[in-house]
Order: structure tokens, then C-alpha cells, then sequence
């Protein structure tokens, strides 16, 4: 068999001589195939490299109507599949006897391909007009997939709803948890500035008490905490029974309904006002948008609902407060969180773990610098900070009056030119020069979207962050960090048991 070209790499039958080799056979013992399949020596990489070649020969065979070429190479490219499957399912490497067959035969088919006039201008401009389409191919299936997982993200799984639906009715039903919630809504507990306070603004009632459940958890004394919880007047009831017929360390639930907010209207708040704009109502909450470039998740409604921006109120919403931490409802707290209120914040209003860690973490990525208003204002190169879990200096806040800047900040992007919309560019405006930086290990993000997190980062954080799309009381959670949260959902009460069942 005369010599084949070397514009890809072929293998002949002299690979095997045992004199000069350079390949050995391997003993046959548990191995790592991963480490087997990228050493260049090994049986297996010389069988992908060949699959590799003989997948591209398929196309070209097809394409100039050689129907048995392309079958014969298939089959062989088969072989070839099966024997690596067998290697990694068994963790052991591949033998010379093995492999030897199947090489030489997609070195006598590669070489029948080559002499059938494939030469190497057809083949790059074939495999690269091949490869353009598979790209669009793929661009196309990371589209859907974000708008799929944007709709999945959005939805209520059914049993939250059930959940949802069985404290209700038990709501209604029972006069006593309505009285038991007025007598708590007394309690001076609420405004003891010596006990440690947490706010959290949620319509998700399992989510909620995993976030309550695992702080107190891993605290030393959870008798002296407070909770703050705000949701809306749908869940109102269901959260509210939840928190009376759960024990939770002896801490202090308080629930309350954002309705309760009288000052929380048009007159005073410019996101209500703009809420109520058939304008900014097409864009936030139209299926069809007029601006097809700009990302899904930022038509979500959750990232402009009034529960959403309520962090921006908490001085009005707990005015006797001085100190409290904020959490997100799709956090898990790890570590005792009572030390946060000891960190000195020099005077600044918010406590906050940054994430310039990647330059593409500065405020340029999230607001519009092309805009006077922000280019005169605010410096593109300061560091970006993530909420979720902040602790909150409210005397701070209050002498700097930061609800009226976010006030401010919101008149300004009335024509959504600032910034497209979300919680967080909203923030790093309005705490703009006041941000405490923490420690990272107090807030590790990503557990929403990165399947990739470091387990040691992640065992020494204090709060960890589901952040994204794979919320871990969803389907298409990420099941590596599902357990964290798993473990403090309370599944042995028979509501909970009864419609995680479903």
C-alpha cells in the first residue's frame, strides 16, 4: 500500500511492530479513561483521532454518491464507538489486539477515500461549510434552550402550588391562626435592636423556610433571632400558617403583607408609577418584544415586581431597625450569620461580597455608558457586588437618604436607556460609594447556573447562592448542589410530604 498523504493523521499497520514502538500495550487495570483518551501513545486517542477522520470522510462519501464508502466507514466508525464505550464504562485501557482491527481498517478505508480524488480543497471546503451549519445549528439550540429554561424558571411547580393551596385552606379555616398572627405582629421582640433581624421578600413559602430553617440551624443562639418576611395577598395566608404551625428554634417569625404598604404607591414610588404605564407594562410583561436582542430573562416580571424592590424600602418597612441582613429566597445559609452585624461598615450603608473577580464584573457590564447621566456620574472600571445576602447599616442608609437616590435613578431610566431593567443595576446606582466590601466566603454565588463551583468554596461559604435560572426547587436544578438546600426542607411534615409526592 503506497504512502498517504499527511494532511490528517493516519495510522498504519507498522503502529503495532513491537521493535521501536513507541506505543505500549497497557496492562489491563483500572485506569482513568479521561487521562487514557488525551495521552497521545494510547490506543484510545489513536482510535478517536481516526473516528474523527472517518466521521469527516462520511460526509464527503454521501455527498459524491458513494453509498457503500459511507456505509463501510460507519460501520467501522461503530466499532470503533463501541469498543471506546466498553474502555470507559470498565476504566481499563484499551490492548493492541483490540484496537488493531478497527485501525486497520479505517486505514484502508480513509486511504480508499483519498484515492477516490477526496482531495484536501474538497474536503476543507465541504467540512468547513459542514461546520458553519452545525454552528448555526447550535447557536439556534442555545436559544431555545435560554427560552425554555426562562419559561421553566418562571412557572410554579405543582407542589409548591399544593403547598401553597393546602395552608391556605387551613388558613381559612382557622380563626386562631389569624389571631395568633395579629398577637405576634405585637410582640417588642420585632423592634429590639439588641436581637439579630433578617429580612426576606418572597411569594415562595417552601423556599422562604429553607432560608429560615438552615439560618437558624447554624446559629448559635437561634432564640435571639428575627425574620422579617414580606409576600403578597395571595400567599399571605399560606405563608403566614406556615410560620405558626412550624417551630423554628424558638426565633421570631414575622409576616406581613406588601398590601399593608400604604406609602408604597404612584405618587411616591416611581417603579409604580411606571408599572402602571401601558408602555413600560408591553415591555415588561409582552411575550412578543419589539427588541428581540435583548436577553429573555430581563422580560421576566420577577425582576420589576414590587416584592423585588421592596429591599429598597426596608428603612420605611422597619423603621425601628438599625442593623438587619437581607436574604434572597433562593439562598442557604451555611455559617452562624450573627457576625455580620459586628462588621464595621466605616460608615458606608451596605455590606456586600463583590464580583470583580472577572473584569467583566464592573459596572460597565450593567449600565449604559454611552448615556451622559452615567458617564458623568459613575466610574466603568468600579466593582460590581452581588445582593442576596447584605447586611444593612439603616441609620447609614437614612442619613444618606439612599431611597431617595434610587428614587432618582429610577426617574432617570423612565425610558429604560440606563439600564434594560433588574434588580441589581438599580442598586449598584443607588449604593453607588457606600458598599462595605465582604469577605466572598459570607456570599458564594452561581449555584443557579454553574455546574463548575469549587466544593471547598462552597463548604466554606456561610451563604450560598442559587442564582439563575435552576432554582433548586425546580426540575432542571443542577442535582450537584440540590442536596444543600434538600436538607433543610422540612419533607417529614405531611402537607410537604403529600405534595412532593404528586
Amino acid at each position: 500500500m503506497k504512502n498517504l498523504p499527511c494532511m490528517f493523521p493516519c495510522f498504519y499497520f507498522d503502529l503495532f511492530q513491537d521493535n521501536g514502538s513507541a506505543i505500549q500495550e497497557v496492562p489491563r487495570e483500572k485506569v482513568n479513561f479521561s487521562e487514557e483518551l488525551l495521552s497521545s501513545t494510547s490506543f484510545a486517542r489513536q482510535l478517536v483521532d481516526q473516528m474523527t477522520l472517518a466521521k469527516a470522510y462520511v460526509i464527503l462519501a454521501k455527498e459524491q454518491g458513494n453509498l457503500q464508502l459511507a456505509w463501510e466507514l460507519s460501520s467501522q466508525i461503530r466499532n470503533c464507538q463501541r469498543l471506546l464505550s466498553e474502555g470507559a464504562v470498565n476504566g481499563r485501557a484499551i490492548t493492541k489486539d483490540e484496537a488493531h482491527p478497527i485501525i486497520s481498517r479505517l486505514a484502508r478505508l480513509i486511504y480508499k477515500a483519498q484515492d477516490s480524488h477526496y482531495d484536501i480543497s474538497t474536503t476543507i471546503v465541504t467540512l468547513k461549510n459542514h461546520a458553519l451549519a452545525l454552528e448555526e445549528r447550535a447557536k439556534a439550540a442555545i436559544v431555545q434552550s435560554a427560552e425554555f429554561g426562562q419559561l421553566a424558571a418562571e412557572s410554579f411547580p405543582k407542589n409548591l402550588h399544593c403547598l401553597t393551596v393546602k395552608l391556605t385552606e387551613e388558613w381559612l379555616r382557622n380563626p386562631k391562626h389569624r389571631s395568633h398572627s395579629e398577637e405576634n405582629r405585637n410582640s417588642t421582640r420585632l423592634v429590639d435592636n439588641n436581637l439579630y433581624h433578617f429580612c426576606i421578600f418572597s411569594d415562595n413559602v417552601l423556599a422562604t423556610s429553607v432560608v429560615v430553617n438552615s439560618t437558624v440551624s447554624n446559629a448559635n443562639h437561634p432564640q435571639q433571632l428575627v425574620f422579617h418576611v414580606v409576600t403578597d395577598r395571595i400567599h399571605f395566608g399560606a405563608m403566614s400558617t406556615w410560620f405558626l404551625i412550624n417551630d423554628f428554634k424558638g426565633c421570631t417569625v414575622e409576616v406581613r403583607c406588601i398590601d399593608e404598604f400604604s406609602w408604597l404607591n404612584a405618587s411616591s414610588s416611581p417603579l409604580v408609577r411606571q408599572l402602571s404605564e401601558a408602555e413600560t407594562q408591553g415591555y415588561y410583561y409582552s411575550a412578543g418584544s419589539k427588541n428581540p436582542e435583548r436577553e429573555t430573562k430581563f422580560h421576566n416580571p420577577k425582576f420589576v415586581s414590587l416584592l423585588n424592590h421592596l429591599r429598597f424600602y426596608i428603612p420605611q418597612i422597619l423603621p425601628n431597625l438599625e442593623k438587619v441582613v437581607f436574604l434572597d429566597d433562593d439562598v442557604v445559609v451555611q455559617k452562624d450569620l450573627t457576625q455580620l452585624f459586628s462588621i464595621e461598615l466605616h460608615g458606608n450603608v451596605i455590606g456586600a461580597v463583590e464580583t470583580c473577580l472577572e473584569s467583566f464584573h464592573r459596572y460597565s457590564k450593567y449600565l449604559n455608558f454611552s448615556h451622559p447621566t452615567i458617564s458623568s456620574k459613575i466610574d466603568p472600571h468600579t466593582c460590581g457586588w452581588a445582593f442576596g445576602m447584605n447586611i444593612f447599616d439603616l441609620i447609614a442608609w437614612r442619613k444618606a437618604n439612599a431611597t431617595s437616590l434610587y428614587h432618582y435613578w429610577q426617574e432617570q431610566n423612565s425610558d429604560l436607556l440606563l439600564w434594560r431593567t433588574g434588580i441589581l443595576p438599580a442598586g449598584l446606582l443607588t449604593f453607588y460609594g457606600l458598599v462595605e466590601p465582604l469577605d466572598r466566603r459570607w456570599h458564594v454565588l452561581g449555584l443557579g447556573y454553574d455546574v463548575d463551583i469549587d466544593d471547598r468554596l462552597i463548604e466554606s461559604a456561610a451563604v450560598v447562592h442559587y442564582n439563575g435560572n435552576m432554582k433548586p426547587w425546580l426540575k432542571l436544578a443542577i442535582r450537584r448542589y440540590k442536596y444543600i438546600w434538600e436538607r433543610y426542607v422540612n419533607i417529614s411534615h405531611p402537607y410537604v410530604r403529600e405534595c412532593m409526592l404528586q
